[in-house]
């Protein structure tokens, strides 16, 4: 019996275009799809592979034969919520590369839904969040009485795309996001700003809100989250002075004019995919201690596109009814099977260094 054949949704978007790519190097022809039809049709012919030009207001039949869907078209506040209904209506697996925290709260809340129709929901398989969330796993493992959580990031070397950069938009005046007692909490951006102990030395950082305040607790259960972003003590200063503006930024038309400013910009070149990298640490404790890992990955684009079609590929193999995170399906070990990642088990200045778990592939 022949497979149904997958899909990506947005395939001609700078994210889209690269796990296209891939995927076709890798051996498969997933259908191209987008609502814009010359550049879908344009990437499809040069690739060989099936074109479909679809709304997402308009899905129809579009996704009666497909086995899977990955989608990658943002601000993922506009897209999510309609393909999820349609993957839903037509049985068809969701995988996203989002990290908007209340895009992944409501596929979360479809879980059962997802569980009756025999549908995986597995958002968040980009960088955002798949070093982060399989961080949190494989420290809750060592501490399962955890009761705070924090992870930092810094990138070296790296740019937004215009995707990325239209997503960011979307929420500028929302400010920041923690978790709190298992609830999460809207906070100033800049919340909180502390020194991380990266493996290439120590740097101020400052919370965002980044996808793990929602997936890291369904992940672990610890119910206090909060994830910084690497920032020049400068650039924070200035981000808690421009604070009482960015609400004036929040009304659709002048988001939406910011986002065509956006449509400008393009994502890192090959040159710059190659050679970035992303400094990870995260910490786990509770009353009594506490316990750290860090981690480095290649640059953040990069990245999606491995683990991505990495975690396509284990859901067409395998695939679990309901809606996860990517180490709550996958485990926590899936990064690792992303080239280039390195993960050092508990930084230590002692002279006999940490043991360190590396890809397979590195």
């Amino acid at each position: 019996m022949r497979m149904r054949p997958w899909l990506i949704y947005g395939a001609s978007g700078y994210t889209g275009e690269l796990i296209a790519r891939e995927a076709v190097r890798r051996g498969h022809h997933p259908i191209l799809a987008g609502r814009r039809a010359e550049p879908v049709e344009s990437l499809a012919r040069e690739l060989s592979c099936e074109a479909r030009v679809f709304a997402l207001d308009r899905v129809g039949r579009a996704l009666d034969d497909v086995s899977l869907v990955l989608h990658c078209a943002g601000p993922f506040a506009w897209t999510s919520a309609p393909m999820v209904e349609a993957c839903l209506a037509a049985g068809a697996h969701y995988l996203d590369i989002t990290g908007e925290i209340p895009v992944l709260e409501s596929i979360f809340r479809r879980g059962p839904e997802a569980v009756a129709r025999r549908v995986t929901l597995l958002p968040a398989v980009g960088f955002d969040v798949v070093p982060t969330d399989c961080l949190a796993a494989l420290l809750a493992a060592r501490m399962p009485d955890a009761t705070e959580l924090l992870l930092a990031f810094r990138m070296r070397g790296s740019t937004l795309s215009r995707g990325t950069m239209k997503t960011m938009l979307e929420r500028i005046g929302e400010g920041g996001a923690i978790r709190r007692d298992g609830k999460i909490v809207r906070v100033p951006l800049a919340y909180d700003v502390r020194e991380i102990p990266f493996a290439s030395g120590s740097r101020m950082a400052m919370t965002i809100p980044w996808g793990d305040v929602s997936t890291a607790f369904h992940t672990t259960h610890i119910p206090n989250i909060r994830v910084y972003l690497a920032t020049p003590p400068k650039s924070i200063r200035r981000l808690r002075w421009l604070r009482p503006i960015l609400p004036l930024l929040s009304p659709r038309p002048v988001r939406r004019l910011l986002q065509k400013l956006a449509d400008r910009r393009t994502g890192p070149d090959a040159d710059t995919r190659a050679s970035g990298r992303v400094e990870l640490w995260g910490q786990v404790s509770n009353a009594r201690t506490s316990v750290s890992m860090d981690m480095t990955t290649p640059e953040g684009y990069a990245l999606t596109v491995v683990a991505a079609l990495n975690a396509v590929e284990r859901v067409l193999e395998n695939p679990r009814p309901g809606a996860h995170t990517p180490a709550g399906l996958l485990g926590p070990e899936f990064v690792t099977t992303i080239p280039g990642v390195e993960v050092r088990t508990e930084p230590s200045t002692d002279p006999d260094p940490a043991p360190r778990l590396r890809s397979p592939h590195a």
